[in-house]
Formats: C-alpha cells, structure tokens, sequence
C-alpha cells in the first residue's frame, strides 16, 4: 500500500520522535532504521520541505523533528516523500470507463479513500505510545499488559 520511500520516512520520523529533539545525521538515521544513507538524505530533503523535521549543518547538526509528534499524522509523512494514490480513473486506460470507475475500481479506491482517511487520523504520538516501537527502537512506553479472555 505505501511505498518503501514511504516506509523509511515513517521510520525516520518515528525514530527522530523518539530522541527528545536530540539531532541525528542522515548516517545515523540510516543504521537506526536500516535505511540506506543516500537514499535516505532524499527521503529527508522532503520531509525538511514539507516542515516535518528541521535541518541543522555543522559540528552539531543533523535532523530533529520540527513539530510535536501528536501534531504529525501518518498520512503527512506519506504524501511528504510520496502521496498517497487514490484510483481515479480507469487504471487499465479503458475508453468505455472514461465516465467513471468500473465496479471493481470502484470498490478498491473506497478502500484507498478509508485507509486514507484512518491515517490523516493517526498521530506519530500515537504510535511512539505503543510498545514494541519498529521492532528494534527503544520505546518510551511502559509495556500493556492485557488481561486474558474468559470464555463464556
């Protein structure tokens, strides 16, 4: 559904979420979210223009997440490096469907359209609670202990 460009943005970002404002250089990112370092710096370069992370040169420097993580949703860091795709019109380029998706693509761009939709509404902040951050990111959040079911 998204792309790995999309995958290693989100990882990035979850990862800079993480570091409590504390810079990371792209090579750093890179061996932290197993991502390679220069397709990593472009992944970065979009994130920086759309406002998500902030860019800091020298001695010092690296990239820090520029807003509150609960302010950043799923669906901004996917369309920040490479927007999420509805189906809007006939994906096999048939004339006879120039009018309007057939049933099936149809069916299949209202799954697109509720995906879409749930993540524009889930907040980096969010998932930084859960535990179990990305497989092998620390995590922040105490561990949920969940109480076993009864049958009845």
């Amino acid at each position: 559904m998204i792309s790995q460009t999309a995958e290693y943005a989100l990882r990035a970002i979850v990862y800079l979420g993480n570091q409590a404002g504390t810079a990371c250089t792209t090579a750093e990112l890179a061996g932290e979210i197993d991502a390679p370092t220069s397709y990593l710096a472009k992944v970065m370069k979009g994130l920086t223009r759309a406002g998500i992370v902030a860019s800091q040169r020298g001695l010092h420097g690296g990239f820090t997440l520029n807003r509150d993580p609960n302010d950043v949703t799923i669906l901004e860091v996917v369309n920040a490096v490479d927007a999420f795709h509805r189906i809007t019109e006939c994906p096999l380029g048939r004339p006879a469907h120039a009018s309007g998706l057939c049933p099936l693509h149809r069916r299949m761009d209202n799954v697109m359209e509720a995906a879409e939709e749930s993540l524009g509404h889930m907040s980096i902040g969010e998932v930084l609670l859960e535990p179990g951050l990305l497989c092998a990111l620390p995590c922040v959040a105490e561990p949920v202990t969940l109480e076993p079911r009864t049958s009845s």
